[in-house]
């Protein structure tokens, strides 16, 4: 059989016996995880009780396209700016479980005999948790839109960047056998370096072609556009030497601030779905038994080191980030999993020569088993958490939970002015830092060399001078950027000059250093093409002053692409802001203090429909407010007492997030349910069409439809065959005749005895 025929058949096999497997899941009420798990356990290599994959080469590399998809639906779900938002606490909590977990799996590999090597890279492979299996795992229980669930998210986003240091730093010893320092710190740089710049171009470029396309854009295309671009950030990440995986959320994290999130989202389920099921069947079939059998007892020691430690670790580091002992032990319970970046470091060590071979199944082992606990562990967090609520004291209870708002209402007040200044300055610096190393070191790469190469007949003079102007012209509005202020840094800038005369010179000073950084820049690009002396550089920068210091005003208008880049990072939320400006409004302003908002439909079942507001028990229930009802394309804003609520209305109420609870579950509950009869239960209702053919001695011969009176009965005439012509539905004055082919309609019972 040919090479693409056994890849068709494993492909065959691994989809079928996973659509087998989770069907048995879905009945016995388990998580399709498992079911994916063991359907790759038992048609892998080491069982041979069933058909088995062949092809395990080309198998793994389908799995890695499974984990590009399944981290680019994360992207669109979870975009860098949520993850902004709960940044320090996400930070917070997955540098606690990692350094943790580092720690503590060195110490295990030293206590079970495994050499310093090894030990350093099993601290390394235990301290990640699993990206894509919980977020499978949430897609199962139907927990995204629990408070925990961005926490959680961000730690793993957090995670799986410091995974990737964490690589650079293994390598590096594996290959020197000593703690290079510099080569962390330079593969951090790295990293941050790329991530901001291709957030920066991702976004000033992308939401703006998409909507120039829009009117051409179905979803055919709009399903090629977006895989296309995920690919090719997929191959930039590779390029510059990080993950395929991280590339893959990058790109979804950029198109999650564009209109078309959603529906990009919608459009690649079925995709991700696919891709993501032959990954999980491929870590099912690499579960070896023999391994199993031989190192039993490893596996068991790492497995509990696993699921103890992260709980432990990620939870004390959710406490310390101020989330509360809810979110924390939810956190906690979720994270309690080995992730994908645990086999990416097996491998490396075993590549590498400094781990034994049987170290990657050992890991591979461990990684299936609590991925096989990960639902449990989950779904195990809410008990966990009422029996601590129990157990530990109240008073630390509430000194937890109240640090937890007390850090929140901090973070959202920033009151000093000073610390808002600087920290506005220092992220403009920044953004637009990035921006302009890259334009240079692009200058060095690609322009130079295109000069040289394609214009050879000029002198060298010219070239570079071509060079140096082209550059600086790239380069020219994001010096601007660089060197003045925005409207946030303005207003803080006025504000304290305003209280404290002063400051006005701190205020100076610390414009005049972005601009003498900016004209840095510019230096920079002229001293790597000619040779400057100190009075030339000297001058460069006093003409810079001078010239952003009275230019300022006439060139604070030419923020094009500032302008562009900002106007795309908050079109999504203007939008959102068009559409629903209450439900943003509380949002933007009141959730800190656990007031939010929440739209429900009125059922055409529900008890509530066709009374008054005022006689509702909303209020008296739950405590929410009716903010506003949707009816329609009618909207009723702040309704009177006396608003009547009718089937289909959306009502949109306000409260705490445990009123708004209370609330959903009053209008699930309070709904009209028919009684049965025993009769209904044993012989339902069964409609029919068919037809009959009238005799003179026919029950319906010589009447008229009226007469009959059919429909009481129910059952009724849809059309009448009469002398070679149809009627559809006659009127109630038809007389029927004998030889009339009549077509009824209606419940069985009732329409057998007509003729």
């Amino acid at each position: 059989m040919s090479e693409e025929a056994n890849l068709l058949k494993d492909l065959a096999l691994i989809l079928i016996s996973a659509g087998v497997f989770t069907i048995i899941s879905k009945a016995l009420k388990q998580p399709l995880i498992l079911g994916y798990i063991l359907a790759g356990f038992l048609v892998g290599p080491h069982m041979g009780l069933f058909p088995t994959v062949t092809s395990t080469a080309e198998v793994s590399e389908w799995s890695e396209i499974g984990i590009i998809f399944l981290l680019f639906a994360l992207g669109l779900e979870f975009s860098f700016k949520k993850l902004l938002k709960v940044g320090s606490s996400a930070l917070i909590t997955a540098m606690t479980q990692c350094v943790g977990m580092f720690i503590l799996g060195f110490m295990v590999g030293e206590a079970i005999g495994w050499s310093n090597m090894e030990s350093i890279f099993l601290g390394g492979m235990l301290s990640m948790s699993s990206t894509t299996i919980i977020i499978k795992a949430y897609d199962d229980l139907g927990l995204k839109e629990k408070p925990f669930a961005p926490l959680v998210f961000g730690a793993l986003v957090f995670e799986d960047l410091i995974a990737v240091v964490l690589m650079v730093l293994l390598s590096t010893l594996a290959v020197s056998n000593k703690f290079a320092g510099g080569e962390m710190l330079m593969g951090l740089i790295k990293l941050v370096f790329f991530l901001i710049l291709w957030f920066l171009v991702g976004i000033y470029l992308i939401p703006t072609l998409l909507k120039r396309a829009q009117k051409y854009l179905n979803d055919e295309i709009l399903l090629l556009v977006s895989i296309g671009l995920c690919f090719v950030m997929v191959t930039l990440a590779t390029l510059a030497g990080f993950s395929a995986a991280l590339g893959a959320f990058v790109m979804g994290s950029i198109l999650a601030e564009t209109l078309e999130s959603e529906h990009i989202m919608q459009l690649v389920k079925g995709i991700k779905d696919m891709f993501g099921a032959i990954f999980f069947v491929s870590v099912g079939m690499m579960v070896d038994p023999n391994v199993i059998a031989e190192y039993w007892g490893t596996i068991l020691v790492l497995t509990i080191t696993v699921m103890v430690g992260i709980l432990f670790f990620s939870t004390s580091g959710a406490v310390l980030a101020g989330q509360g002992l809810d979110n924390a032990v939810h956190a906690g319970f979720s994270l309690a999993q080995l992730g994908e970046f645990s086999f990416i470091i097996a491998g490396l060590g075993v590549s590498l020569g400094v781990m034994r071979d049987f170290i990657y199944p050992v890991i591979i082992t461990v990684s299936v088993i609590t991925t096989f606990t990960t639902p449990y562990m989950i779904k195990a967090g809410t008990p966990a958490f009422h029996f601590l609520l129990k157990k530990l004291p109240s008073q630390f209870v509430e000194k937890i939970n109240s640090f937890s708002a007390q850090d929140r209402d901090n973070t959202a007040a920033e009151q000093n002015e000073w610390k808002r200044l600087i920290k506005e300055l220092a992220l403009r610096m920044l953004l637009y830092g990035v921006v302009l190393i890259a334009l240079n070191l692009g200058s060095h790469l690609f322009l130079d060399k295109f000069l040289n190469n394609r214009l050879d007949s000029l002198t060298p003079f010219v070239r570079n001078l071509i060079s140096v102007v082209v550059t600086i012209v790239l380069m020219s509005p994001f010096l601007v950027g660089f060197a003045l202020s925005g409207e946030q840094i303005s207003k803080s800038s006025i504000k304290l000059i305003k209280e404290k005369r002063s400051n006005l010179w701190p205020v100076i000073s610390l414009a005049l250093l972005r601009i003498l950084i900016a004209m840095g820049f510019v230096i920079s690009v002229i001293a790597s093409h000619f040779n400057l002396a100190f009075w030339t550089i000297l001058l460069i920068f006093i003409s810079g002053v001078a010239f952003f210091f009275i230019g300022r005003r006439s060139i604070s208008k030419f923020t094009i692409v500032e302008d562009r880049f900002m106007a795309n990072l908050n079109e999504k939320e203007q939008h959102q802001r068009r559409l629903a400006p209450v439900t943003s409004s509380v949002t933007d302003k009141m959730s800190r203090y656990n007031v939010k908002t929440d739209m429900l439909t009125i059922s055409p079942d529900s008890l509530y429909a066709g009374k008054p507001l005022k006689e509702l028990p909303f209020r008296h229930k739950s405590g929410v407010n009716i903010v506003k009802i949707v009816r329609g394309s009618r909207t009723i804003m702040i309704p009177t007492g006396s608003e009547m609520v009718f089937p289909y209305d959306k009502l949109l109420a306000v409260g705490t997030k445990e009123q708004l609870a209370e609330f959903r579950k009053d209008m699930a509950e309070d709904v009209y349910v028919p009684e049965k009869t025993a009769a209904d239960a044993l012989a339902p209702r069964e409609f029919q069409l068919e037809s009959i053919t009238l005799k003179d001695d026919s029950w319906l011969t010589g009447k008229t439809l009226r007469e009959a009176d059919m429909r009481s009965y129910g059952c009724m005439v849809i059309s009448v065959v009469s002398d070679g012509q149809i009627t559809t539905n006659p009127t109630p004055d038809y007389r029927f005749k004998s030889g009339d082919l009549v077509w009824l309609a209606g419940e069985k019972s009732a329409c057998e005895w007509w003729d």
